[in-house]
């Protein structure tokens, strides 16, 4: 099982990024699939799920409105669309595999990671 994040940057505040997370080893379509973020000097936090054959997503507030998680199944594939971008959202950002369902937020309840990809939003 592995986990490849790709798509981070450098963007101005206000901008987009989208990344982009490709499994491969074993088919995810049971499988709840996240993104968490971890800022220098803080703890790694949650940032979005969602479940991988009805769609549905989980958001944390910090984010709400600004973030879309989607994925393709055809291609084993979890995108993160971030657009309005904030300084505070940079951060690395890391793609999970869920143990549960939806709604999980804790990085203990995530059991395969990716390595993570740098995003840095200038003021």
């Amino acid at each position: 099982v592995q986990l490849q994040a790709s798509g981070g940057g450098l963007v101005q505040a206000g901008g987009s990024l989208r990344l982009s997370c490709a499994a491969s080893g074993r088919t995810f379509s049971n499988y709840v699939m996240g993104w968490f973020r971890q800022a220098p000097g803080k703890e790694r936090e949650f940032v979005a799920a969602i479940s991988w054959i009805g769609g549905s997503t989980y958001y944390a507030d910090s984010v709400k409105g600004r973030f879309t998680i989607s994925r393709d199944n055809a291609k084993n594939t979890v995108h993160l669309q971030m657009n309005s971008l904030k300084p505070e959202d940079t951060a690395v950002y890391y793609c999970a595999r869920s143990k549960y369902g939806l709604g999980y937020t804790a990085s203990n309840q995530y059991d395969y990671w990716g390595q993570g990809t740098l995003v840095t939003v200038s003021s």
